[in-house]
């Protein structure tokens, strides 16, 4: 197993469990010093990411598990999104990690499209997978996210769990609370997210938490070519009409 912390490698006994995320973070280890540096730290990660994005052109971000194995129907939707959105002109943007994530960076790379990483320090995940083709490593998720949100004018959805959970709900919350223009938001498994959405309507919509319009802005399917025509339109500055909650 290897740590990349930047451009510094650290393997077997030189690796640290921690992240950088977690010394910021962690209330135990408070030292103004050594904040004020890892502010420099943060800065580039910002400075590395925009300068390497900023020609990137239009581009759609696709989440998922980590944890689909690469014989899952799930990873052969998702090597399918990756293809139909290179095909569309999109580039494709991930967290560069394996399962779901290399599904997508294989299907546009296999395409001859621009398959894009933006793979995160963690303990239990090491380095990008082998269909990245233009890849940033992070060590602060803040960073990370902002690339995502930034860089990607729609997001597809694949079945996943916390990590996905976190990605899903922050991009929705950017765009309820117009920090971002709006953009769409395609969930991909109808059986996977149903329970979800009913949720959402059944219980935080009636207990008046959210509005009708913030469920506006998922559309849920098992059709990755309804998922790509929907970032299409977007892109091309169509209206879509309110989306379906379930297409075959």
């Amino acid at each position: 197993m290897t740590d990349h912390e930047g451009p510094v490698v650290k393997r077997r006994g030189q690796r640290d469990t921690g992240t950088a995320d977690r010394r910021l973070l962690d209330r135990g280890q408070l030292d103004t010093h050594t904040d004020l540096w890892r502010v420099m730290r943060i800065q580039a990660e910002f400075v590395e990411g925009f300068g390497s994005l900023a020609e990137l052109g239009p581009a759609i971000g696709v989440f998922g598990s980590a944890r689909t194995p690469s014989d899952h129907p799930d990873y052969a939707t998702g090597e399918k999104v990756g293809r139909l959105l290179c095909e569309a002109g999109f580039a494709v943007i991930t967290g560069g990690g394996p399962g779901a994530m290399e599904a997508a960076n294989k299907g546009a790379s296999e395409c001859g499209g621009t398959s894009v990483g933006l793979g995160i320090e963690l303990p239990f995940e090491s380095g990008l997978n082998e269909w990245v083709d233009k890849g940033i490593n992070f060590r602060y998720f803040f960073a990370r996210k902002t690339m995502f949100v930034k860089y990607s004018q729609g997001f597809i959805v694949l079945p996943g769990g916390l990590g996905t959970f976190d990605e899903l709900f922050e991009a929705l919350t950017l765009v309820q609370t117009q920090k971002v223009t709006s953009f769409p938001v395609v969930l991909m498994g109808v059986d996977y997210w149903s329970g979800l959405l009913a949720w959402l309507r059944d219980t935080v919509l009636a207990g008046g938490k959210i509005s009708e319009v913030d469920l506006e802005m998922l559309t849920l399917t098992d059709d990755p070519q309804l998922a790509v025509d929907l970032m299409v339109r977007a892109r091309d500055g169509a209206h879509p009409t309110p989306p379906p909650e379930r297409a075959e």
